[in-house]
Formats: C-alpha cells, sequence, structure tokens
C-alpha cells in the first residue's frame, strides 16, 4: 500500500453505513448526480465535519476486497469543489450490488496536494492514528466495508483533520 494514498486522505473517520432511506438534504453533488435523485444503484456520501468551507472534495470508491484503498485501484474517484457551507452530498454510481468502501479527503487549500492541514474520512469510522498512515496500516475492510444492493445507499462520512498525533473531527 502507498503511503501517498494514506498521505492523500490524510484520516480515517466516519461513515457508519446506515440502512436509510435516502432524502434531500441539500443539492446532490457529481456527474452521477440524477442516479441518487432516482434511488438507482449507487452511493451516496453524505460528507459532514468541515474545517473550512475551501478547497475541493475527493470521494474514491473501491470494492470491499484485499485491493481496498490501494493507490490507483478504486472504482470511481470524484473531485468536486467544496460548497460554501453545510454538509456535503456527493453520488457515487457502482454497477451492481456489492461491497464497497469509499474514502474522502478534503483538500483544504485546493492545491492537488496532500498537506497537513487536509482531513479525510473513510466510511466506517474507523479508529487510526497518524503512526497507522506512518506504517501503511489499513482499517479491518469488516469495519469499512458496506453493501449496496439495487437502490441508492446513504454512507454518512464525518471529516477528520491531524490535531497533534491522532486524527479528530473539527469541534
Amino acid at each position: 500500500m502507498s503511503k501517498m494514498f494514506f498521505a492523500g486522505i490524510l484520516a480515517a473517520g466516519a461513515a457508519c453505513a446506515l440502512v436509510a432511506p435516502v432524502a434531500a438534504q441539500g443539492a446532490t453533488l457529481g456527474p452521477a448526480a440524477a442516479l441518487c435523485n432516482k434511488n438507482a444503484t449507487a452511493v451516496l456520501v453524505d460528507v459532514r465535519g468541515f474545517k473550512a468551507h475551501t478547497g475541493t472534495l475527493r470521494v474514491q470508491i473501491y470494492n470491499a476486497d484485499k485491493s481496498y484503498l490501494e493507490k490507483r485501484k478504486w472504482l470511481d474517484r470524484i473531485d468536486v469543489p467544496v460548497s460554501h457551507s453545510g454538509n456535503m452530498q456527493v453520488c457515487v454510481p457502482v454497477e451492481k450490488p456489492g461491497n464497497y468502501v469509499v474514502s474522502v479527503r478534503h483538500d483544504l487549500n485546493g492545491n492537488g496536494k496532500s498537506d497537513r492541514s487536509d482531513g479525510g474520512g473513510l466510511s466506517g469510522n474507523p479508529d487510526m492514528k497518524v503512526t497507522d498512515f506512518i506504517f501503511n496500516r489499513k482499517p479491518k475492510l469488516t469495519t469499512v466495508s458496506f453493501a449496496v444492493g439495487g437502490a441508492t445507499k446513504r454512507v454518512p462520512v464525518t471529516l477528520n483533520y491531524v490535531s497533534g498525533l491522532s486524527f479528530e473531527p473539527v469541534k
């Protein structure tokens, strides 16, 4: 696994794979937004906890298999500008029902590079420390994976930012 990936997401926290009907909480973003609005087979990533409403947001989805979170092994990647306020909802299409993992990165300054100020999160709300990134330790697949059926699956992700040697949501 690449240190670049872990530096890229810079955090891991959030997202319980809750089974809930998809309801409008604001504009759904991404090139496949219409799929989530039609309740098609897709993942609606509800991103919360922004430190600031600047920069860009990257959402990546992976198969829940041994290559999850590996560099360039994502199935789809969506980059959108961060909205001026509130949570953001990004629709990510999936080809078929199955098990998946989501990672989110908030590029706070929008420079396209991983910085210590960037935030991130993963589905499943794994408890991770900065040393996990240094030593390339992935969270358990059973913690970060979720199932998608024949309808849109909502996956809330709370962003976390570096604070000392740990990752924490914004207070």
